[in-house]
């Protein structure tokens, strides 16, 4: 599955209907029938998942790395306008939100030109514990492993806020088989072999695809799983369902089609007090 060298994204003819967006906003719940991923995780380093998990615009668009270095990319609620021209808004919890530490010098600059899903691999049992997921990940990534960052560009949890992992401008990295040069990594908390899969974390995995797929100028048909290049089942059987059944693609094609989205980076102490209230269960 090559992306077009000077492809765009991918899009239906048909024209959206504003139920059809607003049923991709809402909180409609999909029971997800059919979930482990070879990337590890600090919840899991060494056996991969488990039963239990472990303690624990235009002016507003992003548009790149910021000046540090860091990605420029925040929690749920994101809005449709009911035009049909209008972008959907979302927020990017961004890293110091969720307590990042700062990335390591190094790691290989890459355009991005596919959008690639992955799992945690780790039940995540409540939403609660997202946050210190990352935060455990990231450790394990660096301090294990060696890696100039936590693997992924973003991460999305149950409830669909958006997380700001690492640069997307710095290739991702894996413990499995394949080159995640060019591959934008969204980073699914759970694992979707045993968890079903939350429409509200289907909407958020649409809106950081149909960002990367308008800021790179990736086509949405290079979509697709980590197992589709590593002998893995990453991202979980119920999760790559949504893949392999053309689902998370219409979706990213609708917001599209429906004017984009705009991700505003989410940051300073009500960011910070946002992160807080999830950790809180609230």
């Amino acid at each position: 599955m090559n992306a077009p060298a000077n492809g765009g994204p991918g899009k239906h003819s048909d024209v959206v209907s504003r139920r059809r967006l607003l049923w991709l906003a809402g909180g409609v719940g999909l029971a997800a029938t059919v979930g482990s991923c070879s990337n590890k995780t600090a919840a899991d380093p060494a056996s991969g998942p488990t039963e239990n998990p472990s303690p624990a615009s235009p002016s507003n668009h992003m548009a790149g790395p910021t000046e540090t270095g860091q990605p420029t990319m925040a929690p749920p609620g994101p809005t449709i306008s009911a035009s049909p021209a209008a972008a959907a808004s979302a927020q990017l919890l961004c890293r110091d939100a969720w307590q990042a530490r700062p990335a390591r010098p190094g790691g290989k600059p890459h355009t991005p030109n596919r959008l690639t899903i992955h799992h945690s691999a780790v039940v995540l049992g409540a939403n609660s514990n997202a946050p210190n997921r990352f935060r455990q990940d990231q450790r394990y990534h660096q301090d294990q492993l060696g890696w100039v960052d936590i693997a992924y560009h973003i991460g999305i949890d149950r409830d669909g806020h958006i997380y700001e992992l690492r640069d997307p401008n710095i290739a991702g990295d894996t413990a499995t088989e394949y080159d995640t040069t060019g591959h934008f990594l969204v980073f699914c908390e759970g694992d979707f072999d045993k968890e079903p899969v939350s429409d509200a974390l289907l909407y958020g995995a649409a809106v950081a695809c149909a960002w990367a797929a308008q800021t790179f100028h990736i086509p949405t048909s290079t979509l697709a799983g980590h197992r589709d290049f590593a002998q893995t089942s990453c991202p979980g059987a119920n999760l790559y369902a949504h893949i392999s059944s053309g689902d998370l693609r219409s979706r990213i094609d609708m917001l599209l089609d429906a004017g984009g989205v705009n991700l505003q980076r989410f940051c300073g102490p009500e960011a910070v007090a946002a992160v807080a209230a999830i950790e809180a269960g609230s």
